[in-house]
């Protein structure tokens, strides 16, 4: 087959296999359903992943820069440090309000698979760490004290989970409302603004 065809190929069968592992969970969808979805033979998929493990490594992959998309499309709308550091949080409170939220991705595939799969445990600590990191950076940004930066990181993430649970973008609020204290408190309220 041509490349073209091949990546266009490939394109497909990772859309599917996002979608379904999403919305039904990785360990529930075998790859005779993931064929039967995506339109190709069991035999092309594995051409094309040579294991299910190598086709959620990919998909993870993807996740990850549709995050970092959105993560930087919320930080640029920002105008001040504080701003951007909570616009975070109103682009998590956009996401919970899709039909399709079922939670971090991340999470989700850590519980499924973190204990057994060390890669997979690896990508999605990886992922987490980067999320943190760039909060750092913003923090930085902000003159605020590092620990700041892991505390509204467990915002958000405590904000994903709570809000898969409940099944209301609830918690995104929540989430932004302990933010601006955390970061009112540390870089003082009048200076924060």
């Amino acid at each position: 087959m041509p490349a073209q065809t091949d990546d266009a190929t490939r394109e497909k069968v990772l859309a599917v296999a996002d979608r379904l592992y999403y919305s039904r969970g990785i360990q529930t969808v075998g790859m005779d359903t993931l064929r039967t979805e995506a339109g190709v033979s069991l035999k092309r998929l594995y051409q094309l992943f040579p294991s299910k493990e190598s086709l959620v490594e990919e998909v993870l992959h993807r996740r990850r820069q549709t995050w970092d998309s959105l993560v930087e499309a919320a930080v640029a709308s920002g105008t001040t440090p504080r701003a951007r550091l909570l616009a975070v949080y109103d682009m998590l409170a956009r996401w919970f309000d899709e039909d399709d939220f079922r939670g971090c991705v991340f999470i989700n595939t850590f519980g499924e698979l973190g204990a057994s799969t060390p890669r997979i445990a690896e990508l999605v600590r990886e992922h987490k760490a980067q999320f943190q990191d760039r909060l750092a950076e913003l923090v930085a940004e902000a003159g605020g004290p590092a620990a700041l930066a892991s505390q509204l990181a467990i915002l958000a993430e405590g904000a994903q989970t709570t809000a898969a649970i409940a099944g209301t973008s609830e918690a995104a609020g929540h989430a932004r409302t302990a933010a601006e204290t955390l970061i009112d408190a540390a870089l003082g309220a009048t200076s924060a603004r």
